[in-house]
């Protein structure tokens, strides 16, 4: 039995990395998949990824959309209804990072982060409620980090932004209770992605890995893991939490 069998997923930023991972595992479990990427350089890796997707004889469809664009979500939603009918998953994956120290930090690079990681789950979450009220059920699963948690010297715009995720998860989760619609976030550790790539050689990655007591850096697979989790009804009794998928990093 598959664990998402005929679920309508939607995974924002999906292109690539973590939300890659987790679009495939739900696509394998049975989800039908809308999933998001945002720059034309994105085109073909979208394109191939939808391909990938149906050949799990799942519906799939990519968007070109901007989570940080509020009309932009209104928009993404309404069609992803049109298309398959229903919503039953959403994945606020979309991210990106600037980091830089407080100092030289520039008002440009701190807006770009809070608007994409931040804003973007608002902008999606207010639209994918409406469809979830209705069926009475959902669950919304959110990508934050440990940064979040625990705070990083020069990433003070992610780490912001990460944290606002999880405040944001825990009041929807008691907002939307009642309607039966279930609200976690994540908290990845150091996950290799395109995004992470120069930890992993040289002193700096020996460095990260000494603090992690699993010994490893994380992959796509093991958040997709905890998403899948989340998403289907092995966790219907669990809602407003923060599932750190960091090797014990966060210990």
């Amino acid at each position: 039995m598959k664990l998402l069998n005929n679920k309508v997923a939607l995974v924002t930023g999906a292109a690539r990395g973590i939300g890659e991972a987790i679009a495939l595992k739900f696509a394998e479990q049975g989800a039908h998949i809308a999933f998001t990427y945002v720059s034309n350089s994105s085109s073909e890796k979208a394109a191939a990824l939808q391909e990938k997707l149906a050949s799990f004889g799942v519906k799939a469809k990519a968007y070109q959309s901007n989570a940080g664009d509020f009309a932009e979500s209104e928009t993404l939603v309404n069609d992803i209804l049109k298309v398959f009918g229903t919503l039953d998953v959403c994945v606020n994956n979309a991210g990106i990072s600037k980091d830089n120290l407080l100092l030289r930090m520039s008002a440009e690079q701190w807006n770009d982060v809070i608007n994409t990681n931040l804003n973007s789950v608002f902008n999606i979450t207010k639209q994918v409620i409406r469809p979830m009220m209705k069926a009475k059920s959902g669950s919304i699963i959110n990508m934050s980090s440990i940064i979040g948690i625990t705070g990083n010297a020069g990433q003070g715009s992610y780490a912001a932004s990460k944290a606002g995720i999880i405040g944001f998860t825990k009041s929807i989760a008691k907002e939307m209770g009642s309607r039966n619609i279930r609200c976690n976030a994540i908290a990845p550790g150091f996950i290799e992605t395109d995004m992470t790539g120069y930890l992993k050689e040289g002193d700096a990655a020996d460095k990260y890995k000494s603090n992690i007591p699993l010994g490893r850096f994380g992959t796509g697979g093991d958040i997709a893991d905890a998403a899948l989790f989340l998403a289907s009804d092995w966790s219907s009794y669990i809602t407003g939490q923060v599932i750190s998928v960091c090797g014990g990093l966060n210990t």
